[in-house]
């Protein structure tokens, strides 16, 4: 009977998480957002860790359109202690308007969860993505590693709307 207490409420809190799709509400989406030019290649330069990514390493995400007007996702990474590369393939959909970066994504059936882009660079070279809440945070770039200018100002933007910096995961990209 324990263990059915236990799972259920394993279970509401990851449908809760998982069906949350608006940001933080002191959390500012980037607008004038233009998926064709977010479309393609990112490395995870850092995120803040869970269990579907835990000991990752060298992890990509890939951006293109699906036939229904959506975006497909396909995540990768290598789990170095099996020597193994891990892959899931999920699709995407605005919230809103597709102006402002606040999508859904789901990896799993009809539970999606918040991709909400909150920082861009204007030549979309690096991101700073959050989800639901503030335990979900990614740095994104389209190169595997960032200059420390960059770094600091995505980190700086990250604490001033609350996230905890000091549990990021800098992911090893070589």
């Amino acid at each position: 009977m324990r263990i059915w207490s236990k799972l259920s409420v394993l279970v509401s809190a990851v449908m809760s998480v998982a069906c949350s799709i608006t940001p933080p509400s002191d959390v500012k989406v980037v607008n004038n957002f233009e998926l064709n030019r977010y479309l393609g290649t990112w490395y995870e330069v850092a995120r803040l860790d869970h269990s579907f990514e835990s000991g990752l390493e060298q992890v990509t995400a890939n951006y293109s359109m699906r036939t229904d007007g959506g975006v497909k996702v396909i995540n990768r990474g290598l789990n170095s202690k099996k020597q193994k590369w891990q892959e899931s393939e999920g699709k995407a959909y605005f919230t809103g308007p597709a102006s402002r970066a606040a999508l859904k994504v789901s990896f799993f059936g009809p539970f999606y969860g918040g991709y909400n882009v909150i920082e861009l660079d204007k030549d979309y070279q690096y991101a700073l993505v959050c989800g639901p809440n503030k335990s979900y945070l990614w740095i994104l770039s389209r190169t595997p590693t960032l200059s420390e200018d960059v770094k600091h100002h995505l980190l700086d933007t990250a604490q001033q709307y609350g996230f905890d910096i000091n549990q990021l995961v800098w992911v090893k990209q070589s």
